[in-house]
């Protein structure tokens, strides 16, 4: 086990960066190109870089390729040279005290479950916290470090075996000293094709379909902005009772409009669909007050 840092010197500095190792040879894919594989229309290693999009600089370490969002990229050397090799190329392109590495295949990884990662880290002694999957076996690469004891550790190894290239990342992970946290849903990857489809189907339940496509719509558009649905589906809905059907999508479009020439974001968002709802209503009790006379005489 390594020396470590007392509770509390992470976290000095509220910024971190992320790694993300995304240059495998998928050979129980068959050699398929896993981070561009597309689970609910976006690639797994966008919906990965979403997760931890407020990383002060996030490294992906495989060949260059076009993402979501602007990364720095790196390669081990040789290419293909293992898990360890990577994580040492991307940390030396990283500068954060806290380090957030992740693969690239993890289909159901959230922006909570990377500062739920970090938080645990700063309040422990450890030098690392890392998920365990639904079998209780540890994920290395969905885990927050403590950048200087991963150098270390790389330090040693390489001073022992002469290369870092074919390693194991246990050859880490043993001399860490580890907190770990129980999570199956965002420590589950994606190794094989009926990991792929067991994704697609999750996504596809009710209670995840709607926020799955609209974190896929925003990452499409290249918008960065969080708004309550709700209102935008009471929206829809009473555009659709008030007026007419069509007037449902057609309305949701004007409002977003609207909130664009008004500065954009939540605020504006919610404050153009309140006056399309309103006029909604006033449409509705027009309606309801022009039935009235016809209902009387009837």
């Amino acid at each position: 086990m390594t020396s470590y840092e007392p509770a509390g010197t992470f976290g000095s500095d509220p910024a971190y960066d992320a790694v993300v190792l995304a240059g495998g040879a998928a050979r129980r894919l068959g050699g398929a190109d896993k981070p561009g594989v597309r689970i609910g229309g976006r690639a797994l290693l966008d919906r990965v870089l979403a997760a931890c999009a407020d990383a002060r600089t996030t490294v992906v370490v495989a060949d260059e390729r076009p993402t979501a969002r602007a990364v720095l990229w790196a390669r081990e050397d040789p290419p293909g040279g293992g898990p360890l090799a990577a994580l040492d190329a991307g940390l030396r392109r990283t500068e954060a005290e806290g380090v957030v590495v992740l693969s690239a295949d993890l289909p159901f990884l959230e922006a909570a479950t990377v500062r739920n990662l970090r938080e645990t880290l700063r309040t422990s002694g450890a030098d690392g916290v890392l998920l365990t999957d639904a079998d209780g076996r540890d994920q290395p690469l969905v885990a927050a470090y403590r950048r200087d004891a991963v150098r270390r550790g790389l330090a040693a190894l390489t001073v022992e075996h002469g290369t870092l290239t074919g390693l194991p990342l246990r050859r880490l992970t043993a001399a860490l000293h580890l907190t770990r946290v129980p999570d199956p849903v965002a420590s589950f990857d994606c190794d094989t094709w009926d990991d792929i489809a067991t994704a697609r189907a999750r996504i596809r339940e009710h209670g995840h379909v709607l926020d799955e496509w609209i974190s896929a719509v925003k990452d499409e558009l290249g918008i960065d902005l969080d708004v309550d649905t709700g209102v935008l589906l009471d929206l829809a809905r009473d555009a659709a009772h008030g007026v007419a059907r069509p007037a449902a999508p057609l309305t949701t479009f004007l409002v977003g409009y609207a909130a664009g020439r008004a500065g954009g974001g939540p605020e504006a968002v919610a404050e153009a669909a309140r006056k399309a709802v309103a006029l909604a209503l006033r449409w509705e009790r027009e309606n309801a007050e022009e039935a009235k006379p016809d209902a009387d005489a009837g």
